[in-house]
């Protein structure tokens, strides 16, 4: 067996990592170090003024936002506002012929009340809270809210026997609960 000498594929073992030429001494390499970190500074510090800047832009444009989402949610109530009172405008316009009419016949007047009532019932209907029949109904303490009770021979305990103020809207989106008596077990 012979050996062979002469290159092998790749460098010779220990010159892979060498700098094809080396500082001449450590005092240049620092020195090189030190341009070349003073050259990226202005690079840099034009970055931080960049990304200050677009910082800047996203802080206006979300206060703008804020600002234009506040403007338009108070439009949207004074929208509304003013679709309410249109809704009530036919009611009051009837309380004031009613009264108008206040020296007629008290039976006149009674009806005429009676529709003012309805109107203003069906007025809460159209603006989502209709008014509830509860009599007869199982208590619900997210109904109901339980005034009285009365021993009532003709009903199941627990169930409403008289209405003392009604309630208006539905379970999910209720103006106000029912006034009620309700029945209990008769000894």
């Amino acid at each position: 067996m012979s050996e062979q000498r002469g290159p092998v594929n790749g460098p010779k073992e220990g010159t892979a990592d060498l700098p094809s030429e080396p500082p001449r001494n450590e005092e240049e390499g620092v020195e090189e170090s030190a341009r070349q970190e003073d050259a990226a500074v202005p690079e840099l510090l034009q970055r931080i003024a960049e990304l200050d800047d677009q910082w800047r832009r996203a802080v206006a444009d979300a206060d703008n936002q804020r600002k234009r989402f506040a403007r338009d949610l108070q439009q949207s109530l004074e929208r509304e506002r003013e679709r309410v009172s249109a809704e009530w405008l036919a009611v009051v316009d009837n309380l004031e012929r009613a009264l108008e009419h206040a020296d007629a016949d008290p039976k006149v007047i009674l009806n005429g009340v009676r529709a003012v009532r309805d109107q203003a019932v069906d007025v809460l209907a159209r603006l989502g809270f209709p008014r509830r029949e509860d009599v007869g109904q199982r208590f619900d303490p997210a109904r109901h809210s339980a005034v009285a009770t009365r021993d009532d021979v003709d009903a199941p305990p627990g169930t409403v026997v008289e209405v003392l103020q009604p309630g208006y809207g539905d379970s999910e989106h209720q103006l106000r609960p029912a006034l009620v008596v309700v029945a209990q077990k008769a000894d």
